[in-house]
């Protein structure tokens, strides 16, 4: 099985595109990765990893109306294409294959916890 490698941030925005469905847009994508995750992403390493996704053909982006309360600017929503989908599930199995103590996995991670609380503020 061959997974396309994508970069960490690239993997929780293709998440949090996939999560919004066809309402993904910059803020709502921030929002998603910051509540999930507890990770604050940067609107440039944002937009970088959905221009690197868009030219992947992973995600697809349309603009929406212009309005005034944007200065007549129009929001760009992102929504997951059919190959962001499949990456994602090839992603998934590959990782769970990883994990899989059947395969021959050794848990050498036994005695660490996470400890690690979510801030979600």
């Amino acid at each position: 099985m061959h997974v396309a490698l994508l970069g960490g941030l690239e993997q929780l925005v293709l998440l949090a595109v996939s999560h919004l469905g066809n309402d993904g847009y910059g803020v709502s994508i921030r929002r998603e990765i910051r509540e999930r995750v507890g990770r604050t992403v940067s609107v440039g390493a944002l937009y970088a990893s959905l221009h690197r996704l868009e030219e992947k053909g992973l995600v697809h982006q349309r603009s929406g109306e212009p309005t005034p309360r944007r200065g007549g600017r129009a929001k760009q929503y992102y929504s997951l294409t059919p190959s962001g989908a499949r990456a994602l599930v090839r992603f998934r199995r590959a990782v769970d294959n990883m994990w899989n103590p059947s395969l021959g996995h050794r848990d050498t991670l036994d005695g660490y916890e996470d400890h690690d609380r979510i801030d979600r503020s």
